[in-house]
């Protein structure tokens, strides 16, 4: 079964690499990875104790910075290797200050495998989420080096739970424990026997939740609220859009809307301004002498803390692949309207259930919502509630996988 999984990688690189003659991100992804054991060889040193960390993409990233951040201020002397499989979050965090090397991770092969766990004297290694990396699993297994999953999530789907999943449910006795964020995680674990597993939930709640408290002003969206109410609409795609704008001119006069889309090229936000009728204006275009109903977020790096001038928010990608991520709203009290591609999120389910987060599936929801949200203010006030409540209960993911590792630090020593 390994020779048949490692056959899949060899294929899927090769596929990303013709993928990379007509498709930027799959270029980046192939020349990312040029020379990459190169560049590591003259990184790593001989005597130095690494932790590894490896994340997908930025989402998977945000979940692990809490505990590199915890661990860099408690054992200081560990150097870190942060490793990305996509080019969307290598490109955002390869200058990340934290970490001694950010790199692409190699194709999971035996040999790349081998080779890079030759190269560090690991002390221990994170995967993050979802980061099944068979071979790599493997051999990290194999060196006796303490391999840990944070904020971890399995379904019943996957195929570790199903009939023919036996070599993949072996793959897991690979990890030393799994860090997971909800209590189906735990019990399928568990239908399978595995047992090195606590629920200690989502590290990312820890890191919006810090984020929240030491926010920045900007004066800009101070500005454009004035003395009304803001809506956020954030991580936007073009069928969120299509539904959304239309509304815009509906609103009352003490309402204004910030649109953050998610894709910030200028195309498509010449094509959001050619739908609103209501006046408007880009972000690094503002004039304060001028009144506008919509504001455009035309850069990135700052909706995370717009949220906090929000009455309430609306997060995209419902329509699409799934929701984006709405932790950020939620922290600063933020109800939250998103489409119906949200199950595989934790806060959103529970949230919709207890009605903090607002499911809307058309136009017609959307504006039943919308209404209730700007004219009941005792019921906004009251989701507002619930989901600072709820934030407040998940935090503290970081404090219990630190707590653990202390002992397994204490007790494991490196093998490289």
């Amino acid at each position: 079964m390994r020779l048949a999984y490692t056959f899949v990688i060899h294929i899927y690189s090769l596929l990303v690499r013709i993928a990379s003659l007509f498709n930027p991100k799959a270029a980046l992804w192939i020349s990312g990875r040029k020379d990459g054991f190169d560049r590591l060889k003259k990184i790593a040193g001989n005597n130095d104790e690494w932790l590894w960390f490896h994340a997908a993409s930025l989402g998977e990233f945000e979940q692990g910075r809490p505990v590199i951040e915890a661990i860099r201020e408690k054992y200081p002397d560990f150097k870190i290797l942060l490793t990305f499989f996509s080019p969307s979050g290598y490109e955002l965090r390869k200058n990340y200050e934290l970490a001694h090397c950010v790199a692409y991770l190699p194709a999971d092969t035996l040999q790349n495998a081998n080779k890079l766990l030759e190269l560090f004297h690991f002390k221990a290694v994170f995967f993050i989420k979802y980061e099944f990396w068979f071979n790599y699993m493997y051999q990290i297994g194999q060196k006796g080096v303490p391999l840990y999953f944070i904020s971890a999530k399995f379904r019943p789907k996957q195929h570790f739970f199903s009939w023919y999943g036996g070599w993949f449910r072996k793959q897991l006795l690979n990890v030393s424990h799994f860090f997971v964020q909800d209590e189906t995680s735990l019990e399928l674990l568990k239908k399978i026997g595995i047992t090195r597993a606590s629920l200690s939930g989502d590290t990312r709640f820890d890191r919006v939740f810090r984020l929240a408290r030491q926010a920045s002003k900007f004066p800009i969206i101070e500005h454009f609220k004035g003395d009304g109410k803001i809506i956020i609409a954030g991580s936007t795609w073009p069928s969120d859009e299509k539904m959304l704008l239309p509304l815009v001119q509906q609103l009352p006069s003490n309402y204004k809307i910030v649109i953050a889309p998610h894709d910030v090229s200028e195309k498509h936000i010449a094509s959001i301004e050619a739908q609103l009728i209501a006046t408007h204006i880009r972000y690094t275009d503002y004039n304060s002498n001028d009144d506008y109903k919509v504001l455009i977020i035309n850069n990135i790096g700052i909706l995370s803390q717009l949220y906090q001038y929000a009455a309430f928010a609306y997060v995209g990608g419902g329509f699409g692949q799934a929701i984006h991520n709405i932790q950020e709203a939620l922290t600063f009290g933020c109800p939250v309207i998103i489409g119906p591609k949200h199950k595989n999120f934790i806060e959103a389910v529970d949230l919709v259930a207890s009605g903090g987060v607002f499911e809307v599936f058309d136009a017609v929801s959307m504006n039943s919502i919308l209404s209730k949200l700007i004219i009941d203010e005792t019921f906004r006030n009251e989701a507002s509630a619930i989901c600072r409540n709820y934030v407040v209960r998940q935090i503290g993911a970081t404090d219990m996988i630190l707590k653990y590792l202390e002992s397994d630090f204490e007790t494991k020593t490196v093998v490289g």
